[in-house]
């Protein structure tokens, strides 16, 4: 039995069907393959003042991560390239996992002003920090007399 790698199959590849290999049908990602669906994992958290994201980005730099607030919607992206040229001059690969792409994933957060979202991204995790808003209250309820 050979070792598998992040719980793959090293023939994978070699032994998949060409017609689940159309991307829309296999569910992989070409960046990640099988496991893109385990990353940009979110922690929300609600404290008094504002609501804490903590998001997992391992192995990005923080140039390659952009967060955008656009009409209430704030947009967490990540791409990564890889270097074409960087080749190994003692053989040829085997198997190559590395891919270049793109990812990005939204939540809403309603009307929130750019200048006060801060953003930091240190050992993988970005964590955004997106201030509660003022509840608004209803109108009371009251009786209308009908005519």
């Amino acid at each position: 039995m050979l070792p598998s790698i992040f719980g793959e199959n090293l023939f994978d590849d070699f032994f998949s069907d060409d017609f689940m290999n159309f991307p829309a049908w296999s569910g992989r990602s070409p960046l990640y393959g099988k496991h893109a669906k385990n990353l940009m994992k979110t922690d929300v958290r609600e404290t008094d003042s504002s609501y804490e994201l903590d998001v997992d980005l391992p192995g990005f730099k923080k140039d390659e991560i952009s967060v955008d607030l656009k009409d209430g919607y704030l947009t967490i992206s990540a791409a990564k390239g890889l270097d074409k040229d960087e080749q190994d001059k003692k053989g040829k690969y085997i198997r190559q996992e590395r891919y270049a792409g793109a990812m990005s994933r939204g939540f809403y957060v309603g009307d929130v002003e750019p200048d006060q979202v801060s953003a930091k991204y240190e050992d993988g995790i970005l964590k955004i920090s997106l201030p509660k808003q003022a509840k608004k209250e209803l109108p009371r309820t009251s009786t209308i007399a009908i005519g």
